[in-house]
């Protein structure tokens, strides 16, 4: 290759004076090219004209092209420690200008947007999306979950030396190429060849509007769907936590769902984005017989891995209800699911200070009310796949005639049809739909629990997919 010919290549691609260019690259690429580098930056240079720009990136080892380009002379580095550009052309000052002052590296008021808003483009010679930097100011712009906090200490342009952070700065694994797709089918990419290299080329503010249109749609738009990427896997559950986090309901799931043993429940529920436990059984045993200090043993490792206590559940009627609310109280629990019916444990329970909830078993909604205004104490734990088990419509009988809306403190998110057997969401009798749609109609602030009290046919994944489903179609 020769200098002349990777001009051509250029200027046949769409470049001309003046144009403002962000280049990933890979020499190696191209082939053997006479001049090495500095004859292809001057390529660059050549084409874009004394009024243009041409733009690397420069924080990290990232070739030799953007080594031989920041080494120029006359090249501006735009001054922040993170994601740090290197410009020589008009609009260099222009660009770079103030880059550590942006809120984050890549988004509002960055050079990545700033080129957007220029006019510019994004060039990746022999390289794929998977380079393209400019993504993670869409990722940026988004304010995506999964994206962290980054800090650095630095030396300002004015010589002060500072320690300042970046919001939404990027993480590990990224499928950044499946996008290229995305914006061939929208006409608004060139794909050529100079030399030996592939080369794209695309203007910027296409790649940001594309971009963020998709990733408004689909947070997880740039994440793949590998089980095995733990990264993904990671920010995936990220999306998924905050997305309950806006909700007025707080997410559990019940223990029998997430797994037999502790370290496979915090994995499940660590992949799922779940941060809340009820404790119904471990290996296989009901909680509420577990030896006291193997229940506080299994507390303390929930929570020393980022996961909460929602309640300790039972749907057995103890025969020393002291018993139980002294295990319950030696583990740090402070709320206790008991059966429609256990009065004196309730009561027990109330006189050390534990929150209440009552769950129906095999009662019908007016009993269920009944009980709960008699005993004066408690809230009802929801169970819809209980209720048709009895022989009710949960939302058009159960939760209208017992008046749930002043008692309950939990929603059981589990399906069912009249012989008792357990269905995924919304593919029973269980009308779980109509009565998450009401609750949320009212900001309830309770629990609503995957799994709780009749079991779900499927993972916790599949149990939380369905979740989101519903709620995306509500």
């Amino acid at each position: 290759m020769t200098k002349q010919e990777i001009i051509a290549g250029l200027q046949e691609m769409g470049l001309t004076r003046g144009d403002k260019v962000l280049l990933h690259s890979s020499l190696i690429s191209l082939g053997h090219v006479d001049g090495g580098p500095e004859a292809v930056i001057d390529a660059f240079l050549e084409v874009l004209g004394k009024e243009g720009t041409l733009l690397v990136p420069v924080f990290g080892a990232l070739g030799i092209l953007t080594e031989t380009l920041k080494k120029r002379p006359d090249a501006v580095i735009s001054p922040c420690p993170v994601g740090t550009l290197a410009a020589v052309g008009a609009d260099a000052q222009a660009i770079c200008k103030d880059h550590w002052k942006a809120s984050t590296a890549h988004g509002a008021d960055t050079p990545f947007t700033r080129l957007a808003e220029m006019g510019g483009y994004v060039c990746l010679l022999g390289c794929d999306q998977d380079r393209n930097t400019s993504l993670h100011g869409v990722e940026a712009l988004l304010e995506l979950p999964y994206l962290k906090e980054t800090t650095a200490t630095f030396t300002t342009p004015e010589g002060e030396e500072i320690t300042k952070s970046w919001k939404y700065y990027p993480g590990p694994h990224r499928d950044f190429i499946g996008l290229d797709r995305c914006y061939r089918e929208a006409g608004v990419i060139k794909i050529s060849r100079i030399g030996n290299a592939q080369v794209r080329l695309i203007k910027s503010k296409d790649l940001f509007d594309i971009g963020l249109a998709i990733g408004e749609e689909d947070p997880a738009f740039v994440l793949c769907d590998n089980p095995e990427c733990a990264d993904c896997v990671r920010q995936r559950a990220a999306i998924f936590a905050d997305r309950m986090d806006k909700e007025s309901f707080k997410l559990t799931a019940s223990a029998k769902l997430a797994g037999r043993y502790v370290p496979e429940m915090v994995e499940k529920l660590n992949a799922a984005g779940i941060k809340w436990i009820e404790l119904d059984y471990i290996q296989g045993k009901a909680c509420v017989f577990m030896p006291e200090e193997k229940l506080v043993a299994a507390v303390n490792e929930l929570r020393s891995e980022g996961i909460e206590i929602s309640a300790l559940s039972t749907d057995i009627m103890p025969d020393d209800p002291q018993k139980v609310v002294d295990l319950v109280k030696a583990a740090g629990i402070s709320r206790l699911i008991l059966p429609v019916g256990a009065a004196e444990a309730a009561k027990c329970a109330v006189e050390a200070g534990l929150e209440i909830c009552f769950r129906n078993i095999n009662h019908s909604a007016l009993a269920v009310s009944a009980f709960i205004k008699e005993s004066g104490n408690g809230k009802a734990c929801f169970n819809p796949a209980a209720f048709v088990k009895a022989g009710e419509k949960p939302f058009l009988r159960s939760y209208r005639m017992g008046r749930f809306i002043k008692i309950m403190g939990q929603l059981d998110v589990v399906d069912a049809v009249w012989d008792g057997t357990v269905k995924t969401l919304a593919r029973g009798n269980g009308e779980i739909k109509e009565l998450m749609s009401i609750l949320r109609c009212h900001n309830f602030a309770g629990f609503f629990c995957l799994g709780g009290g009749s079991g779900y046919p499927g993972t916790l994944k599949e149990a939380a997919d369905d979740l989101i489903w519903l709620l995306d179609n509500m």
